[in-house]
């Protein structure tokens, strides 16, 4: 397909089009949504959750809104990418919205607005670029920061290093402190799906200086 963005060397390959292997549903039963010829997967029969699991992680992903025209608000091309499957970014088609809310899309569900409206007309592919921060705790296991994510849609910054006050809801657990997968979510329209990857990142660089 043209126009989708080359995953790196070191990316773990969610979805590539032919099959949907590594997803299951939340019963733990093999993931079942529609993909089509061009290797684009559709919501069908509940939310999907990806094998793989992950703490700091690059996420990458494209989706396309459905045209529903007699719809409105959160009725109208919605979907959600959750990340370790507790916070929400909001996918909804909101284009043409001047002053998105915090329920629109690119939005992190009911906590931040996104800074600006990204996005592009409905069945137009679009992208998420989303660097992802695990909460932090210390040693005895007492938080000391909640998650954090920076979120490019289509190439503009829609959030900026937020702080998250915890899982935004419909999250699958609690357990903020293990990593977790990548969930997509089934809200009864039919949002489309490509080319899903992500990079596990180290939970910080080195403290060493190499003068080479």
């Amino acid at each position: 397909m043209a126009n989708m963005q080359a995953p790196p060397e070191n990316a773990v390959i969610l979805f590539d089009g032919t099959d949907l292997t590594n997803w299951h549903q939340k019963d733990g039963s093999p993931a079942n949504w529609t993909i089509d010829e061009e290797g684009a997967m559709t919501v069908s029969k509940g939310s999907i959750i990806s094998d793989e699991t992950f703490d700091d992680a690059y996420v990458h992903v494209e989706f396309r809104c459905p045209d529903m025209p007699e719809a409105e608000g959160q009725a109208k091309g919605n979907s959600g990418v959750y990340l370790q499957g507790r916070y929400e970014i909001q996918v909804l088609d909101s284009y043409g919205w001047e002053v998105p809310g915090l329920g629109d899309c690119g939005g992190l569900y009911n906590q931040y607005a996104p800074l600006v409206n990204a996005c592009k007309p409905p069945m137009q592919w679009q992208t998420y670029e989303i660097v992802f921060r695990a909460p932090r705790f210390d040693e005895s296991g007492e938080m000391l920061e909640d998650a954090r994510m920076t979120v490019l849609q289509n190439g503009k910054v829609v959030q900026n290093n937020v702080e998250l006050d915890g899982p935004t809801g419909g999250q699958l657990d609690e357990d903020v402190g293990d990593p977790g997968p990548l969930l997509l979510q089934d809200h009864g329209n039919p949002v489309s799906y490509r080319n899903v990857w992500l990079v596990h990142l180290p939970p910080a660089g080195s403290d060493q200086y190499d003068p080479r």
